[in-house]
């Protein structure tokens, strides 16, 4: 083997090994007390998620297939799939990132996902709209965006940590499908099918999850918030 070829099998040697460490479900001294949403009530309530279905961004995406990621680290890639598909524009996991600075090994985003950065890099390139980032914000802003998360001419994509939520996990990317105002519950289309696809939740709660820093980038954590051209006449 040359020297070349080693090298580059060490390099691909420790980028899955910063994935895995990355990935792996991880909880903590500070998340040892927090009580997972799976245990609410309304977490994936039928009668709600019914009434959820019928807002009118939820209605778009539930009209186009939803996808569900094909690893631990392709959130944020399948995030941009679905916002594509809910606006009647094809798209897939497999051709999402072509042309785009994101890059992967065996099949794995690298070094360890997708930063909110990178997220609304790859959402203004696929999208060729205006994508501002919500970073930094207090409760009253946060709240501020939710009733503006039912309006068809947005598309909404959390970046969050599983922790505050869930008692244990890492970062991650999904879309807001919508927000039900009288029982105050943010729509998550989660990505990942292993929790049981979109789930309600309190939006207090998910606010706590947004404000968290990413340790990758030492920034918060946040939303991201696409502008859709209105149809031609």
């Amino acid at each position: 083997m040359t020297r070349t070829r080693i090298s580059l099998l060490v390099a691909a040697v420790l980028v899955l090994a910063a994935i895995g460490y990355a990935l792996v479900p991880r909880g903590g001294d500070h998340l040892a007390g927090v009580v997972s949403i799976e245990t609410t009530t309304t977490y994936r309530d039928p009668q709600l998620l019914a009434k959820a279905w019928q807002l009118p961004v939820a209605a778009a995406y539930h009209a186009a297939e939803f996808d569900y990621q094909r690893n631990q680290s392709f959130c944020g890639p399948t995030s941009v799939v679905d916002v594509l598909r809910s606006l009647g524009r094809k798209s897939s996991q497999e051709d999402v990132l072509k042309g785009s600075n994101v890059w992967t090994i065996f099949g794995y985003v690298a070094p360890a996902g997708m930063t909110l950065d990178e997220e609304a890099a790859l959402l203004h390139l696929r999208t060729g709209m205006p994508v501002k980032i919500l970073r930094d914000l207090d409760l009253a802003t946060f709240r501020a965006e939710l009733p503006l998360m039912n309006d068809p001419s947005r598309r909404y994509i959390v970046n969050f940590s599983r922790g505050p939520l869930f008692g244990h996990g890492h970062g991650h990317h999904s879309p807001i499908l919508g927000y039900l105002e009288g029982e105050d519950l943010v729509f998550v289309g989660d990505v990942n099918r292993d929790y049981g696809g979109p789930w309600l939740v309190k939006a207090d709660r998910l606010f706590q999850a947004v404000d968290t820093v990413d340790d990758s980038t030492g920034k918060k954590r946040g939303l991201l918030v696409v502008s859709v051209a209105p149809a031609s006449p």
